[in-house]
């Protein structure tokens, strides 16, 4: 028995055709970095990472200091050092950029750390904040603008999102 697919495939353009055609969507356009950065919450919790991280970024550059200061040694005292003198000098420089890479290594890891942590809370609760205004102007997609060509200012809605997030999220 030989079974024909043709009808089968009239059948669903006939029900296609017949199907009624949806209303026309309605989108909205956010700058989602700009909307994160502006928030009065953000600028608050970035001054106060800069200054939480500011002793060990000074404690960096301390050791930084010393680093050059033994290097500019070795190269000024080159011939005039005994070599034990040398060799010491040498491997105080080698400890020192030692402890220069561990603090370095350190203080990147927890920045990268709490910074990711901050924005992916703040990223979390700007999308709530975003589905919320979308909800109430009867929105059915909103789209980052750093990713579209071209839109209207019309329906951009990144400045009600940040007085939203700053109403929902005050700065404390």
């Amino acid at each position: 028995m030989r079974f024909s697919l043709v009808p089968v495939f009239a059948l669903c353009a006939a029900g296609l055709a017949t199907a009624p055609v949806s209303a026309q969507s309605k989108v909205g356009v956010v700058n989602s970095q700009r909307a994160l950065l502006e928030t009065a919450e953000l600028k608050k919790v970035l001054a106060d990472f800069e200054k939480k991280f500011k002793p060990r970024q000074d404690a960096l550059a301390k050791v930084d200091q010393e680093l050059n200061d033994i290097q500019t040694q070795l190269q000024a005292s080159q011939g005039k050092l005994s070599q034990a003198g040398e060799a010491d000098l040498t491997t105080r420089g080698r400890r020192k950029q030692n402890e220069r890479d561990r603090l370095t290594e350190d203080l990147q890891a927890d920045v990268e750390r709490e910074r990711t942590d901050i924005l992916q809370k703040a990223g979390t609760r700007m999308n709530e904040v975003i589905k919320k205004i979308a909800d109430d102007k009867g929105l059915d997609l909103v789209v980052d603008s750093t990713n579209t060509v071209f839109f209207k200012a019309t329906i951009e809605i990144t400045d009600d999102a940040i007085k939203a997030y700053d109403k929902a999220y005050p700065a404390k």
